[in-house]
């Protein structure tokens, strides 16, 4: 199907067609038609797969650009999404000239409520902004046809139920209300039955994910050795955009801070920048002026930068459905994508959760060495010097210093310095500054990671998540006698502690008695 089998005007077509939009994806197809009926939608699809399209195409061919009242409101859990739907609904719209605002926290309030009286047909913002604005009168609503709630499972994780309800209750009752969620919690279905009118629900089907076009690898490696597994990885990859995450802001941080020390063009967002800070880093990194964004979920959540090549994983995520919004910053447009987890050996319960979730399987990877790494370098550096001797640009710069190189070279053995020269231009891990990452606990098992953790007791099974599996089910390294995983210690703790054990006395005092808690009892 073609986008001008949809009942899109032909403006609007050739709009898409401008910008590069071939045919519509399965949220597309399955939604514009519904939408332009006037059907209330529940849409449910994975980030990555157009759902801005899918919503803003049907409510910009029914907008009315004489009439100069707010005729769209596009809730959104966050700045970077809400300035992205702004920018591509403004592009879609641009050939009926329709006028987008964004309203979000972070920036001038007073701004805001000026370009709104100069005129708006459809405003995009988070639902905060949006309640101040309307308890100052500032946001009028009284005319609203269509109320967009995106990603709205993410905007009831954030805690913005309330003002949702806040929001939804300054609409006129006679509107459209189009829902768009990557799941479908109770919450998001009382919403449906609350506030809308017989909504037909949209599914995209798990084949349909972008995760199908990634290859997905994961890396087994111990807590203080994933930021050198980490460089050494960008180094035998070389990835042309890449995007690495961390379970938290101090992770955020100081992964930045690491990269940018071994010269990585590397900068992290997270929710504690300001808005400046993160619309610039964004802008660097859609610019190709950054090859590496450290982020958050929630910072990265929705963003829509094409070319992203390589999802790097630093901590595995404990939501599966997190994870697939992780990865699918990759594997956009249909092109192919690259991810790689890294996990301790007690956390592939959790790894084993995801697989089941994206119905494929994770390929083992060798984590590369540090001889990895400098010969990748190495042939980088050789590559680079070649092009640059064969540049007549070049030549002509370095004749000013014919010269002093002349003097060198006779003073000085040729070889080496051929070889400074190559060395300026390699990574070597060798010489690299010592980076420190504060260390975090792996994720813990729980009793919903029971079933995570192999097969039953006494099956030995295949070992692929392990270099060597025990009977007993527990997951070891290399030398099993000697180093015993965490959950093998804390039993012998609980067995030695159930023994009948005299209180001991120093003098004539007895030690007042005392409880062992282990890490699950608190």
């Amino acid at each position: 199907m073609k986008f001008n089998e949809l009942g899109l005007s032909e403006g609007i077509v050739e709009t898409l067609t401008a910008i590069g939009y071939k045919q519509p994806t399965p949220i597309q197809e399955q939604t514009i038609q519904l939408a332009l009926s006037g059907r209330d939608v529940l849409g449910q699809a994975q980030t990555g797969t157009g759902k801005t399209a899918a919503f803003g195409l049907p409510t910009i061919e029914k907008i009315n650009p004489e009439n100069k009242a707010i005729q769209a409101l596009v809730v959104a859990p966050t700045r970077e999404l809400a300035v992205q739907g702004q920018e591509e609904l403004f592009r879609f719209g641009k050939s009926k000239g329709l006028k987008v605002r964004t309203v979000f926290g972070g920036s001038s309030i007073e701004k805001q409520i000026k370009a709104l009286r100069s005129g708006a047909h459809i405003v995009v913002g988070t639902p905060g902004r949006m309640v101040d604005l309307l308890k100052r009168k500032a946001l009028d609503l009284s005319h609203l046809e269509t109320l967009i709630l995106d990603e709205a499972d993410e905007m009831l994780n954030m805690g913005f139920l309330d003002d949702i309800e806040f929001i939804i209750g300054k609409t006129p009752v006679e509107r459209q209300t189009l829902l768009f969620s990557a799941t479908m919690p109770n919450d998001i279905k009382k919403i449906g039955v609350k506030f809308m009118k017989n909504p037909e629900h949209v599914k995209v089907a798990a084949k349909e994910m972008t995760a199908d076009r990634i290859d997905q690898y994961f890396i087994k490696t111990k807590e203080f050795e994933k930021f050198d597994v980490l460089t050494r990885l960008l180094d035998v990859e070389r990835p042309e955009l890449a995007i690495v995450f961390g379970r938290t802001k101090r992770r955020v941080d100081e992964i930045t801070r690491g990269l940018k020390l071994r010269g990585y063009r590397a900068e992290g967002i997270h929710g504690d920048l300001d808005q400046n800070k993160r619309l610039r880093v964004l802008r660097d990194f859609k610019g190709g002026h950054l090859d590496i964004l450290v982020a958050t979920d929630v910072a990265a959540r929705g963003l829509d930068i094409s070319g992203v090549t390589h999802v790097y994983n630093y901590d595995i995520t404990q939501d599966q459905e997190s994870y697939v919004h992780r990865i699918g910053r990759t594997g956009r447009a249909g092109k192919s994508g690259r991810s790689v987890t890294f996990v301790s050996y007690n956390e592939m319960g959790y790894l084993r959760a995801i697989e089941k979730l994206t119905k494929k399987e994770m390929k083992a990877m060798r984590p590369p060495t540090k001889e990895d790494a400098y010969q990748a370098s190495l042939s980088v550096a050789m590559d680079e010097i070649k092009r640059d001797l064969q540049e007549e640009k070049l030549k002509s710069k370095l004749a000013k210093f014919d010269a002093d190189a002349e003097q060198l070279m006779a003073d000085y053995d040729v070889k080496e310095l051929v070889a400074m020269l190559i060395q300026s231009r390699v990574k070597d891990p060798d010489t690299m500054p010592e980076v420190q990452i504060t260390a975090e606990r792996p994720l813990p098992f729980n009793g919903e990671n029971k079933g995570f953790k192999g097969k039953s007791k006494g099956s030995k099974g295949s070992g692929r998540y392990g270099r060597e599996r025990s009977g007993k089910g527990g997951y070891r390294g290399k030398a099993d006698d000697k180093k015993r995983n965490w959950r093998d210690r804390d039993d012998k703790k609980r067995e030695y502690y159930k023994k009948d054990r005299k209180p001991k006395t120093q003098g004539s005092e007895k030690q007042t008695g005392f409880v062992m808690r282990n890490r699950g009892d608190k």
